[in-house]
């Protein structure tokens, strides 16, 4: 398993290369001896703790077999530990060139590694549940080691970015980050046929051993590089319980690592097409460098803070000052507030802020909030004022989740990882509380699966027993992750078979369509008795329907049936020639008998049958003597064309009705995607689940996956024009995402509307 790092040549790097200076470019042959030195130092350590790790683990399953509950337990387990003692070396081995594996990647520009995403793929399995827990574990244990050692690990990707030819280098990319080791033990394990169990377990027993060996590896890794010239002068400075991006400086010059924005001026977007962990990253540092810019002093942001200058000796408010004062604004008994439905007053975040404020002034005299601090109280305010002006969650939602702002910024201060890493639990928990909330809650006040209650019982226990241990985050994700995926795939399935049988129903409505269009260009403009149109418009109508289903339109069944109709119409009106009356009475018997089987094919009463044959018969034999019979009054016909074309599903309205702007409108929602939400008058949600193109149908279904209604489009479009109904505008991407985005674009408005030389503070 285990693979070497080659290079493009067999030259050695030349000293001048080795000790290159910060910003020249290495050599491929530099780079290649560093990457080399760097995977021995990271494959020697990961050996000698990954063997320690083994034996932990096997005495951690000695434990569990002495307390198992039953003999077929304890057997299970022996068997278990049978198993990791046959494999040892197999497991190290592959354990250690999975890692090994890492930098080759690296080299390469092709490592990214991920945690796993939650639900991934398609399919809803208990599978996908076992490996949603895992996921949880490797992340849990990643996070806290990258919180641990935020300063080397920070050091790191610094020094592997000149490595990697000045490109930024992330946790994902970096072949020595806490998330290679945990990946590579994944991998290692699946050698195993595991119980979950038994799978948590061994994350358990490596989430002690992993501190041990991210401290020696990146220690020995920072200090070889150091000594061979790569961003030698770095140096670190505490941070205080915030993601530590703006603390590595060069002694040198001083210099932040972060983005520069000099004078005033927006900046780019960072490109979308990144992948997503990398957008988010290059988002979240494009912030922090336009709050660095739209607040360039620590005493403006005293100011801003606060409302006064910082005087001279003034005290800096302490990271425990901070959380002590979030502490005592998170009050125990928040949680009653959080009534029924409809009942929530949401959070004013505003007054929150203020009051921590106020909070901190009141503990310490003349205290003010470090830059970076204030920084962190403003971007997740930002972020929850967003989330109470997003349209696409419900306002239920929104007060219930605005409650959560508080425990959330202790989160962004205890743990570095909540702004820097995607796949944070606190993240993905928001993430997926905001997107139930809005697939499963309405503004009317109904919610499907009761998601409600179960969105207000997760922020219930945030709210009691989140203090500092971000643990029970982890477990509420799983919890919540896990109920909402067995909601999705019962939805899928009750979606899908409402579609199906949708797309049944469509597909007769156009073969009526068809069959009265035929009908109809038939007998348009034509004087005809009333029996005839029976005939035609009803049982006939019927028989059409079943041979073009059945037959399809190419079939000899369905060029029979439309010739029975010509043959009809043409032996009904008068003749006068003696070889046109001997047609007629030729085809008179054939024609009755072919009707007459029409009928009992299509079950047709047969009393009613019986009486259209007669009448048609008689209207034959009445145009064999030449003579007319009397046309279908207006009325009657006009009545029976309506019932046709109800029956056949026609549109009641006529194009002709329709005004341009409608017209416009039908045309707009023809570009609509499948799963597009409307918001109809009252609050109700439902969405687009398919659309016929040819008849201009729109299905629309309940927060259940339950179909509601089949609109066209020109009913659609006319609840749209009048206020009833609106388009929500969703996003495939995840809340935390489009959260930034959306803070990014309003900090870079207010950045580049600052005139040169002008000071502005967040506000």
């Amino acid at each position: 398993m285990s693979r070497l790092i080659r290079g493009d040549d067999d030259k050695s790097a030349s000293a001048d290369d080795d000790h290159a200076p910060l910003l020249l470019p290495l050599s491929n042959a530099a780079v290649v001896s560093h990457l080399k030195a760097c995977q021995g130092l990271a494959a020697s350590h990961s050996q000698d703790a990954f063997r320690e790790y083994l034996k932990v683990l096997d005495d951690a399953l000695t434990i569990e077999i002495e307390g198992a509950k039953s003999n077929q337990e304890a057997s299970e387990l022996q068997e278990v530990q049978r198993l990791f003692r046959l494999n040892r070396e197999e497991l190290e081995r592959y354990f250690c060139g999975y890692l090994s594996e890492g930098f080759v990647k690296f080299k390469k520009r092709e490592l990214q590694t991920s945690v796993g995403g939650v639900g991934e793929g398609d399919t809803l399995s208990l599978v996908d549940n076992e490996d949603l827990e895992e996921t949880i574990a490797i992340s849990s244990i990643a996070q806290r080691a990258d919180s641990f050692f935020a300063e080397p690990l920070w050091a790191l990707n610094q020094r592997f970015a000149v490595l990697n030819g000045g490109e930024h280098v992330t946790e994902a990319s970096n072949p020595a980050s806490p998330i290679q080791f945990c990946e590579s033990l994944r991998k290692a394990l699946r050698l195993l046929s595991l119980d979950p169990s038994v799978k948590q377990l061994a994350y358990r027993v490596y989430d002690d051993q992993l501190i041990k060996t991210i401290q020696d590896i990146s220690e020995d890794i920072n200090r070889y590089l150091k000594q061979e010239g790569v961003l030698p002068h770095l140096k670190y400075s505490a941070p205080s319980g915030h993601a530590p991006a703006s603390s590595l400086r060069r002694e040198d010059d001083g210099v932040s690592q972060e983005a520069s924005f000099d004078g005033a001026g927006g900046s780019a977007l960072p490109d979308p097409n990144l992948p997503p962990e990398e957008y988010q990253s290059s988002l979240l540092h494009a912030i922090r460098g336009l709050q660095n810019q739209l607040v360039p002093s620590a005493s403006a942001s005293a100011s801003a803070s606060a409302g006064g200058s910082l005087p001279p000796g003034g005290v800096m408010v302490s990271p425990d000052d901070l959380l002590g004062a979030l502490r005592a604004l998170q009050v125990p008994g928040a949680e009653a507030n959080l009534g029924r439905q409809g009942q929530v007053v949401p959070l004013d975040v505003s007054e929150i802020v203020d009051r921590l404020h106020a909070q901190l002034k009141s503990e310490e005299k003349d205290g003010a909030v470090d830059k970076s601090d204030m920084q962190t109280i403003d971007l997740v305010g930002m972020l929850f004022e967003y989330m109470l002006n997003d349209e696409n969650l419900p306002n239920s939602i929104k007060a219930l989740l605005s409650y959560l702002h508080t425990p959330f910024l202790k989160i962004a201060f205890i743990d570095p990882g909540f702004f820097e890493q995607a796949e944070h639990p606190a993240r993905v928990l928001l993430n997926s509380l905001a997107e139930a909330g809005a697939r499963w809650v309405s503004d009317d006040g109904s919610a499907q699966y009761d998601m409600y209650s179960k969105i207000k019982d997760i922020v219930d226990r945030i709210l009691q027993e989140f203090d500092n241990d971000v643990k029970i985050i982890t477990e509420l994700l799983l919890e919540f992750s896990s109920y909402t995926k067995n909601i999705i795939r019962r939805q899928e399935l009750m979606e899908k078979r409402a579609t199906e049988k949708a797309q049944g129903e469509e597909k007769l409505r156009e073969v009526k369509l068809k069959v009265n269009d035929e009908v109809r260009s038939r007998t348009e403009d034509r004087e005809l008795p009333s029996a005839v149109l029976l005939f035609l418009l009803q049982p006939w109508s019927d028989y059409l329907s079943f041979a073009l289903l059945r037959y399809g339109d190419k079939s000899d069944r369905w060029g029979k049936a439309l010739a029975i109709v010509d043959d009809v119409l043409w032996c009904v009106e008068p003749k006068e020639s003696a070889a046109d009356k001997t047609r007629q009475l030729e085809i008179h018997d054939d024609l009755i008998a072919a009707i007459e089987a029409g009928f009992e094919t299509i079950g047709y009463d047969q009393l009613k049958g019986n009486k259209l044959v007669d009448a048609l018969s008689a209207l034959i034999k009445l145009a064999m003597q030449s003579k007319k019979a009397e046309p279908a009054p207006a009325p009657m016909r006009d009545k029976l064309e309506r019932i046709a074309a109800e029956k056949a599903g026609t549109k009641e309205l006529r194009q002709e009705d329709c005004s341009p702007e409608e017209a416009q409108m039908v045309e707009s929602l023809k570009m609509i995607e499948f799963g597009t939400w409307f918001e109809f008058e009252g609050g109700k949600r439902l969405k687009v689940a398919w659309y016929n193109a040819r008849t201009s149908h729109y299905m629309l279904v309940d927060q259940m996956g339950k179909r509601v209604d089949m609109l066209s489009g020109l009913s659609l479009a006319r609840q749209m024009i009048s206020g009833k109904a609106k388009i929500i505008s969703g996003s495939s991407k995840p809340f935390f995402e489009r959260a930034l985005e959306n803070i990014f674009q309003k900090l870079n408005e207010k950045a580049e509307s600052i005139k040169p030389g002008e000071e502005n503070v967040v506000s």
